[in-house]
């Protein structure tokens, strides 16, 4: 995996962060591969997303890969945006 050379974790409303990342922090192929949880929240599903792609956009962990960029390119699908998912989703729209 690598190590964190620099962070920098998303604030602002109805954005949370859950972690134990801090710069150094030494990623291992033995750790949990979740290392940080990032949640959004708003009164409607839009501003949900909204505020999880302005939270996505300026999170910064240099140093390893991380799943941000994927998350991204998710919620700009349509069927995402209109809450259209199931369990085949993300296997039959992405080449993984």
């Amino acid at each position: 995996m690598g190590r964190i050379t620099a962070l920098s974790e998303p604030t602002g409303p109805g954005v949370r962060v859950e972690s134990g990342l801090y710069e150094g922090f030494e990623a291992s192929l033995y750790y949990d591969p979740l290392i940080s949880k990032v949640i959004a929240w708003g009164d409607t599903r839009g501003e949900a997303i909204l505020r999880m792609r302005r939270a996505l956009s300026e999170y910064r962990i240099v140093g390893i890969k991380t799943t941000i960029p994927f998350h991204l390119q998710l919620m700009d699908t349509t069927n995402f945006i209109a809450g259209q998912l199931d369990t085949t989703f993300v296997e039959e729209r992405f080449a993984l």
